[in-house]
């Protein structure tokens, strides 16, 4: 009778245990893997669902099936400062990195969301293109368990079994490797960034495909670039006009002489590479679904920047209009226990250092407090805008570069305020978006906007005081932006 009465308690007890497991197994099961990716020069219309001719079905899907938002931006507009404020959840005012600057402090790393993620218990991964230096080595073992940092020139890779293989699919292959070999013990962040759609600076062709969306967009028809007459172009101020990066590469791509053609298939081709980006995405899901993990991994994508595809008679970026850093921000949480609402359009500013804060969130992870970014997750759970919702954004670009014009300004519902801080005297734009979306009429002496300008340009000086104070290159920056001068002028001359 006490065998059989000791028995019944052993089996209560796994019942129990059954209904009620370890904490540790708990937290485990709770926590979804998260699926980071980057892509690089990406704005936000570049994408099936905003414009119908870009073939872009998984991107599509994402969206579809998960949250797009609508007004998504990156504070600072070039790959280097805003990688660094993805990583770091700060504004460039902040954390004082982008190219030419020192490597990024050790403070910042210790406060990185891969960091912090580790701390929680994940495994970090980070595949493809890096684009930020760091203090030391052990600083990127510090965040990262597994590490692969893919150089990003050439495009066309020749591999180990002798094989070439374009780097796009090569960040693909080693993110798939990693899903097929993962621990189920552990849940995992992996940072998938692609350098496409990005230029190959030093190659003539510019952007450059895989051979198997060659067939693309052949009979597509293209119509020239909003605001690419010459006459727009002449009538910018000449600290806007020639002498910039902007013009430089708009030659390069866009310049009608010696191919009438050229800008149309430069187009193409960025077109192309984003199809080839989406392709990945596409393979990298069916490795998830394969692994049986696709339904606990909550995908987050975005742009580091946009890009001017020959408006305003320019290329490239780091200028504060909208083709410049605007950018596509898609959230996807396929959890059963998942609050998002499919198909949701939030018309909330956010930006890329609203990303980290974002990840932390989702994997329970502690939210240092030098981040500046504002975790999304509510926004994926119901329709509107939350009242303490920011209702303006900083939007700056600080690289020592003579022929990249520094700016700074914020950007609100409504209306745009940039300075151009350096131009003599200082040259200053304030935009109505809702009126003039494609940034055509300075309303910056308009006596109608003068309380406007104003209000902005106090606003402005708080967030640069909050943020860091008056711009001031540290003597390492000069330093090193007079030998990159150097450089290029010398590269110029051969």
């Amino acid at each position: 009778m006490k065998a059989l009465y000791l028995n019944r308690v052993f089996t209560w007890g796994l019942c129990f245990l059954a209904f009620f497991p370890s904490a540790s197994y708990s937290e485990k099961v709770r926590k979804p893997n998260l699926l980071f990716i980057i892509t690089d020069d990406q704005r936000f219309d570049m994408m099936g669902n905003m414009t119908p001719y870009v073939i872009t079905p998984e991107m599509d899907r994402l969206a579809k099936e998960g949250v797009r938002f609508e007004k998504a931006f990156v504070t600072t507009p070039i790959c280097a400062a805003s990688r660094a404020s993805m990583l770091t959840g700060a504004v460039e005012r902040s954390h004082r990195y982008t190219f030419y600057t020192p490597a990024l402090s050790q403070k910042w790393v210790e406060n990185s969301y891969p960091v912090q993620l580790r701390k929680a218990g994940y495994n970090t991964v980070y595949i493809g293109k890096f684009g930020v230096q760091l203090q030391s080595k052990k600083a990127m073992d510090q965040m990262f368990d597994h590490h692969e940092v893919l150089k990003r020139t050439p495009y066309f890779k020749t591999q180990a079994d002798g094989s070439v293989r374009h780097l796009t699919d090569i960040t693909g292959d080693r993110a798939i490797d990693f899903i097929a070999k993962r621990a189920d013990d552990q849940p995992w962040m992996m940072c998938l960034a692609f350098n496409a759609p990005h230029a190959e600076d030093n190659d003539s062709r510019q952007y450059i495909w895989p051979d198997y969306v060659h067939h693309l967009y052949q009979d597509l028809k293209l119509k020239k670039p909003a605001l690419s007459e010459p006459s727009f172009y002449q009538q910018l101020p000449e600290f806007l006009r020639d002498g910039t990066l902007n013009r430089e590469r708009w030659h390069w791509r866009f310049d009608p002489w010696p191919r009438k053609n050229k800008g149309e298939e430069m187009t193409k081709g960025y077109f192309r590479m984003i199809s080839a980006i989406d392709h990945n995405i596409g393979r990298v899901r069916k490795a998830l679904e394969q692994r049986g993990a696709a339904d606990n991994t909550v995908i987050v994508m975005i742009g580091d920047n946009g890009t001017f595809l020959g408006e305003r008679g320019y290329a490239e970026k780091y200028l504060p209009y909208e083709l410049s850093i605007h950018v596509p921000l898609l959230y996807f949480d396929p959890r059963p226990t998942s609050k998002m609402v499919v198909g949701l359009r939030p018309k909330a500013i956010v930006a890329n250092i609203d990303v980290p804060v974002t990840l932390l969130d989702l994997a329970g992870a502690e939210i240092p407090d030098s981040m500046q970014g504002r975790s999304l997750v509510e926004l994926t759970q119901k329709k509107g805008v939350p009242a303490d919702w920011r209702s303006d954004l900083w939007i700056e670009h600080l690289m020592m570069l003579d022929s990249i014009r520094k700016h700074e300004g914020v950007r609100t519902e409504q209306f745009k305020y940039s300075r151009y801080f350096e131009a003599k005297p200082v040259l200053e734009e304030l935009y109505d978006l809702e009126n003039d979306p494609m940034e055509t009429r300075n309303l910056i002496h308009d006596h109608k906007y003068a309380y406007m300008a104003e209000r902005l340009r106090k606003r402005t000086d708080e967030l640069r005081a909050q943020y860091g104070g008056v711009f001031r290159p540290d003597p390492e920056t000069v330093k090193r932006a007079a030998a990159a001068k150097r450089k290029l002028e010398a590269k110029k001359r051969k």
